[in-house]
């Protein structure tokens, strides 16, 4: 079974909750947004914990270092089957100041050149609203928790401070 592992970076501002979402880089995600973005994830190494994975993945995508403590989330599966495991942090960044590792593709297909992509083309926070329309659709349930959380747990709705 494929497993990835993953973060949500969250914050409070203007009276209303946002996610950081990073969109995929790369040719084939060039034209798409709605339904494309997502948390930064990645791969779950062999014998690596899920946790040090996400925060590995998070620091590879971002460039921005996660800090504790970490809230954690119920897994989803993705439509391809995949199981991503995620957790949910307090933090703040500008996203204009992320960096992101590279991968190779040859592109155009079957033209035998290779060229470099960033993995992830940009970041930027949502309001949880507008999260919920931007990120892949198998991921909306991430966000559904977080929220729910934080309205148990911080006593206020995520449109007002309480």
């Amino acid at each position: 079974m494929r497993e990835s592992a993953g973060l949500i970076m969250y914050r409070h501002r203007d009276g209303r909750w946002e996610v950081l979402l990073v969109h995929p880089g790369g040719p084939y995600w060039a034209r798409r947004d709605r339904g494309a973005w997502s948390i930064p994830k990645g791969k779950i190494e062999p014998s690596e914990d899920p946790l040090a994975a996400a925060c590995r993945e998070f620091k590879e995508e971002t460039g921005f270092p996660p800090k504790p403590p970490f809230y954690p989330l119920q897994p989803i599966r993705q439509r391809s089957g995949k199981i991503v495991h995620a957790w949910a942090f307090e933090g703040d960044c500008d996203p204009k100041q992320f960096h992101s590792n590279r991968f190779d593709l040859e592109w155009p297909p079957k033209s035998g050149k290779m060229r470099s992509f960033p993995e992830i083309d940009r970041a930027a926070f949502f309001p949880l609203g507008e999260a919920k329309q931007r990120i892949l659709p198998a991921q909306v349930p991430l966000l559904d928790e977080l929220e729910a959380w934080l309205v148990h747990t911080r006593r206020f709705s995520t449109s007002k401070p309480g």
